[in-house]
């Protein structure tokens, strides 16, 4: 059984995404602001708000979920060391392969570059494990 918390999350969530949907479709129709550049700047300020609010929600959902159960801290803290982990060889692997030419042109640093090939990389470790996770998952159900 569902606590009343996360009823009233879902209803505030579900209120939430229809906002961002009014706002877009408010946006895209040009009803936000008549003057030139206005309409984005209003979409941007709602937008904002948005953001916001769910770092607030990020921030606090996990800590409400370890006080009503504290059992599944020890998976969170795996998934969060198991990250790190991916993180910390990403950053270990990843150069920076451009030349100073290319960053002067592109107005970044050779660690944004190295940052940036930090991120591929872990979205490649990430998605090799998914697809291995999904392999193994289907071939213990078969064998069940």
């Amino acid at each position: 059984m569902k606590d009343n918390i996360a009823n009233i999350t879902r209803w505030v969530l579900f209120g939430l995404l229809f906002i961002a949907a009014l706002a877009g479709i408010l946006f895209y129709s040009g009803a936000l602001g008549s003057e030139y550049g206005s309409g984005a700047n209003n979409f941007i300020n709602i937008s904002k708000i948005f953001v916001y609010f769910s770092i607030i929600v990020l921030l606090v959902a996990p800590i409400y979920t370890m006080i009503k159960n504290p059992k599944n801290l020890m998976k969170m803290v795996v998934s969060v060391v198991a990250l790190l982990v991916i993180l910390a060889i990403s950053y270990g692997i990843a150069t920076n392969q451009l030349t100073t030419l290319q960053l002067e042109t592109y107005h970044i640093t050779a660690e944004t570059s190295r940052l940036v090939g930090m991120g591929l990389y872990a979205t490649y470790f990430v998605l090799g494990l998914s697809v291995v996770a999904i392999i193994y998952s289907a071939i213990v159900k078969i064998f069940k």
